[in-house]
C-alpha cells in the first residue's frame, strides 16, 4: 500500500532502456543527469525497472558535481535476449535505502565497513617506523589493511627489507625537476614524500560509500622551505555490490604548479597503483596470472589489462586475492608491470605489484594540467579463473550502452 501511495504522488522525468550484450558480474552503470533539475525542493529522483505493469524499486544514488550522474547496480538476471528498462520519478516520499557500507574515523585511520565486516583502512595519519628506524621512513596517505570478503588482511606495510613499502599506495620514484632527480618512493634517501593533506569529500550511500583526498608530493631538494611539487587528488569507493567480493575503485588524478612542470622518468618503479602483499604469501603459495597468459615467472615488464594476485589464506576457501585491472583511457593501456620475481628478497619470494605506467617511456607532467588513472580492485576469497576475470574487466572497461526512450 505504500509502494503505491509513493507511485500515485511521483511524477515521471524520464524513462531509459539497457541492452546488456553479454552477461557480466552486476556491474555500476551511471545515467548523466544533464538537462535534469535534480536539486531542487520538489521531490527526490526514485529509480524503477519497469516489468510489465510492474514497477521495481533500484536503489540508486546522486553523484553530484561538474556533470551529475545517477548511479545504480544492474544486476545480473543471466537474460540477455532483450534491453532492461527503466523509469525515473521524482517523488515527495523517496523510497530510504539503507547505506550498508559505513564509514568510521578514528586515530588516522579511516575505516570501510560492509555489513559490520572490515574492508580497508585508509591511513590518514602519519605513521612511524619501528623504532630505531631512521624517521625519514614515515608516511601518511596509503591503504592499509585491505581485508578479504571473509576478514584475511592481504597488505603489509614497512617490512624490514623495505621500510618504504605502505600496503596500497603510488608514489612517483625517478623523477627530474629543473634537471634535478627527486625520488617520492625511496623514503630513505631523503629527496621527497608523499604525505596526506586533507579529505576533500566523505561519501556514505546505498551504492557505494568514498572519500576523496589531497595528497601532496614534497621535494626536500629545494632552497628554503619543501616545495610542494605535484597535487593528487585519491578517490576511493568502495561498491555495493551483492556480489562474495569487494569492487574497489582507486582514481588518482595528478596536478602541477610548477613553473616547468615535472618529468617523471622511464623507470620499473613508479607511481599507477602498487601492493606490497601480506607477509605470508611467498614463492611456494601464491600465484600471479595475467590477461595475457604471463605468470610470475615472465610478467615482469609486460603489459596487461588485469593481473590476478593471489595466495594461500586462513579463511574456509584457503585462498584470498586480489584481481588489479587497469583502465583503457589509462596511459600505455594495456598497462605495464612490476612483478618481483619468484627469487625476491633474498629467494624468499615475497610478492609485490604494481602497474606502472612509466615503466617503458617517461611521462611530462605539464604545468597546470590534470592526469588521471583509473583502477579497479576485485578483491575475493577462493579463486578466480582468467574467464572471471576478463568479465570483470569489462565490466570496469565498457558501460553498457543507454537509450533514452521518453525525457519530460
Amino acid at each position: 500500500m505504500i509502494f503505491q501511495l509513493s507511485l500515485l504522488s511521483a511524477q515521471e522525468i524520464l524513462r531509459f532502456s539497457i541492452q546488456k550484450e553479454v552477461v557480466l558480474p552486476d556491474q555500476p552503470v551511471n545515467l548523466p543527469l544533464d538537462g535534469i533539475d535534480y536539486n531542487n525542493d520538489k521531490g527526490e529522483l526514485t529509480l524503477y525497472e519497469v516489468s510489465g505493469d510492474k514497477f521495481i524499486p533500484v536503489p540508486s544514488q546522486i553523484e553530484a558535481g561538474h556533470s551529475a550522474r545517477l548511479w545504480f547496480i544492474l544486476k545480473n538476471n543471466n537474460d540477455t535476449d532483450g534491453p532492461a528498462e527503466f523509469v525515473v520519478m521524482r517523488s515527495k516520499n523517496p523510497i530510504d535505502y539503507a547505506t550498508t557500507i559505513e564509514i568510521k574515523k578514528n586515530q588516522g585511520k579511516l575505516r570501510f565497513e560492509k555489513d559490520g565486516h572490515p574492508v580497508l583502512n585508509y591511513r590518514y595519519g602519519t605513521t612511524y617506523p619501528p623504532d630505531g628506524i631512521d624517521p625519514l621512513f614515515r608516511r601518511s596517505g596509503f591503504i592499509h589493511p585491505l581485508w578479504s570478503p571473509a576478514g584475511e588482511e592481504l597488505t603489509r606495510i614497512q617490512p624490514s627489507d623495505h621500510y618504504h613499502h605502505y600496503g596500497i599506495w603510488g608514489p612517483w620514484t625517478k623523477t627530474h625537476i629543473e634537471g634535478r632527480e627527486v625520488d617520492f618512493w625511496n623514503l630513505g634517501k631523503g629527496e621527497g614524500t608523499v604525505k596526506f593533506a586533507g579529505f576533500l569529500s566523505l561519501t556514505e550511500g546505498p551504492i557505494f560509500s568514498s572519500f576523496r583526498a589531497l595528497q601532496q608530493h614534497i621535494d626536500f631538494g629545494v632552497t628554503g622551505a619543501d616545495s610542494l611539487a605535484i597535487s593528487e587528488v585519491l578517490d576511493v569507493r568502495i561498491w555495493n555490490i551483492e556480489d562474495a567480493v569487494w569492487v574497489i575503485d582507486y582514481t588518482t588524478s595528478l596536478n602541477s604548479e610548477l613553473k616547468n612542470g615535472i618529468l617523471l622518468d622511464a623507470y620499473r618503479y613508479g607511481g599507477g597503483i602498487g601492493f606490497r602483499a601480506t607477509e605470508k604469501w611467498h614463492k611456494d603459495n601464491c600465484t600471479v596470472l595475467t590477461s595475457e597468459n604471463k605468470t610470475r615467472a615472465n610478467a615482469d615488464g609486460s603489459n596487461a589489462r588485469w593481473c590476478i594476485v593471489e595466495g594461500e589464506s586462513e579463511t574456509p576457501e584457503g585462498r584470498s586475492g586480489i584481481v588489479f585491472m587497469s583502465h583503457p583511457a589509462n596511459r600505455m593501456h594495456p598497462e605495464p608491470m612490476r612483478v618481483w620475481p619468484l627469487d625476491a628478497n633474498a629467494g624468499r619470494g615475497d610478492i609485490f605489484f604494481e602497474f606502472t605506467p612509466i615503466r617503458h617511456k617517461e611521462w611530462k607532467i605539464e604545468p597546470h594540467h590534470d592526469y588521471t588513472l583509473k583502477y579497479r580492485m576485485i578483491v575475493f576469497d577462493g579463486t578466480i579463473d582468467a574467464e572471471t576475470a576478463e568479465k570483470y574487466w569489462q565490466d570496469f572497461a565498457k558501460s553498457p550502452k543507454i537509450t533514452i526512450i521518453e525525457k519530460r
